[in-house]
């Protein structure tokens, strides 16, 4: 399966380049071929953290979004290549004119991609207006994907109760739980602008990972891991 996974929300702040690094290492450690796409251009985490794998492009254009079909060219030949694209916060109107006028979901399914649109939301009330205003726009057209962060809180009432995620689910959504990673470990892994890998097995200098700290990142990825396994990927 080959599958284009567009890690949204919408909003800053929420996890989406968290979620955009930890599937990279998914598709690396199950030995799935991908390409990745960062749109952040002021912090460009994913590129930082996975410089070997993602590349930036710029969101307000048609060229630069082409970049994401391109990817998927040798898919017609056989080969079987997934796409991560980490939109930065208030990407969404230039990003749907695109896949509008392009007819993005009939090009991908004739390729046999499947096409994820990931709803990563925070505790608050915007994620839950932004799920709605998403459902709204692609209804039926694409998988949807909630992923409810626990980096960012642990209250998600608001949204379980919300007619958003109930549409969402009526569109056949997944709703999944991203577990909280020790904010210590977190950010010593981000001071060393390191793949997740790399701070589990290369664990020398001032930020580090001690022996406890890596087993939890393991237990962290491997949780994340049985999630990602139920979703079409």
């Amino acid at each position: 399966m080959s599958s284009l996974n567009f890690i949204g929300g919408e909003k800053g702040g929420v996890g989406k380049s968290v979620v955009s690094r930890v599937l990279a290492q998914y598709f690396i450690d199950k030995r799935l071929p991908f390409t990745g796409f960062d749109t952040d251009r002021s912090h460009t985490s994913f590129t930082r953290f996975y410089a070997d794998f993602a590349s930036p492009i710029i969101v307000d254009n048609y060229e630069g979004l082409d970049a994401i079909g391109a990817a998927f060219e040798e898919t017609v030949h056989g080969a079987h290549q997934s796409v991560i694209v980490d939109l930065a916060a208030q990407t969404a109107a230039p990003l749907t004119r695109w896949i509008k006028d392009s007819d993005l979901f009939n090009v991908m399914a004739d390729l046999g991609v499947t096409v994820n649109f990931w709803h990563i939301a925070d505790a608050g009330k915007d994620s839950v207006d932004l799920l709605d205003t998403l459902i709204d726009t692609f209804g039926h057209e694409t998988n949807y994907v909630v992923v409810k962060n626990q980096g960012r809180g642990t209250d998600f009432s608001q949204l379980e109760a919300s007619d958003a995620l109930k549409k969402a689910v009526q569109f056949g959504a997944r709703v999944v739980t991203l577990g909280q990673l020790q904010e210590t470990s977190m950010r010593k892994i981000d001071r060393q602008n390191a793949s997740f890998w790399a701070a589990i097995n290369h664990h020398s200098g001032a930020d580090g990972l001690g022996l406890l700290e890596r087993q939890r990142v393991k237990n962290w990825l491997k949780k994340t891991y049985e999630t990602f396994d139920t979703l079409p990927l």
